[in-house]
Order: C-alpha cells, then structure tokens, then sequence
C-alpha cells in the first residue's frame, strides 16, 4: 500500500482521524460545552441556548472544539457564534464551521444569511459575505437578539445570498 492509498491504515492515518474533529449538530446535553467555547473566545452567550437546534458542534474524541450557529428568521439567517478552542485552532475548523451552516441555511430555505463582527470581517469575506449597512438587514433578523444589543453598535453586519 502507497502512503495514498485510502484504506491503508498506518500509525500515522489513524493518529489523524482520532485528531481530527468532526461536525454533527448540537443537542440539549452540548450547552455547557458550548457556552465554555462561546466565553473562551469571547462571544457572547446570549440568546445562544434557545437556538441551540440550529448550532453545529466540531467535536474531537471526548470533547468539543468548535461551534457554530444558525437561527431562522423567515427566508433569512443569522450565522453567530463561529468559535473554535484555542488548542483546535489553525487547521481550517473554522472554515469547516462556517461551510457547515450555510449548507444547513440552504437545506432550511434561507437563501440569505446575515451575520455581526467585530473584528472578522476580513475572514467571512473569504466566504463570499459582503459589507451591508445595518438597514439593509432584513427585519426579521434585526429583531434577533444580536441585534437588539448584545452585539455593540460598532459591529459591521454582513450578508450573503446562498441562491
């Protein structure tokens, strides 16, 4: 067997499978794992707990790692939360994240996702989110509590249209 070929099972192979993460929707039983993610990387954890049924989890063997939410208003959809530990950061879990909930906002018929930051806005665009003013959000989303003052004035909003 060649260092490609995909059933070979060396040391190494599955040294990396049990490191890497993987990602599977949150359940009920994740919140104080996440709320520990969201306080470890300073976001805020507000509001996060009710639409806990739309966040991802990245989870390493015995652990959560990473997180990511969604929540539905209307056609649109406020990505929040993208966090990752320390220790897990730098082999592209967040991006892994982010690709997670937008292709769950296109399978919840969200064609336009919005989402708030303060200082990651550089990175989303890589994602294909844009720069949008605040009344250009649609008003179901402002209505969320991200927007009703969790998040600071000074954060720029962002969009894209998955369709």
């Amino acid at each position: 067997m060649t260092a490609r070929d995909p059933l070979a099972v060396g040391p190494e192979a599955v040294l990396a499978r049990a490191r890497a993460p993987w990602l599977r929707p949150a359940t009920p039983t994740d919140w104080p794992e996440v709320e520990a993610v969201l306080l470890a990387s300073g976001l805020p954890t507000t509001g996060a707990r009710e639409h806990l049924t739309g966040f991802l989890v990245a989870e390493r063997p015995g652990r959560l790692v990473g997180t990511a939410g969604l929540e539905l208003y209307g056609e649109s959809a406020l990505l929040r939360s993208v966090a990752v530990r320390p220790e897990a950061r730098g082999d592209g879990l967040g991006a892994r994240l982010v690709e997670g909930a937008l292709a769950l906002a296109r399978t919840r018929g969200a064609p336009t996702v919005v989402l708030l930051t303060l200082d990651a806005a550089d990175y989303f665009t890589r994602f294909g989110f844009a720069r949008v003013a605040t009344d250009q959000v649609p008003e179901a989303v402002k209505a969320s509590t991200q927007f009703q003052g969790v998040c600071p004035a000074s954060a720029i909003a962002m969009h894209i249209r998955l369709d």
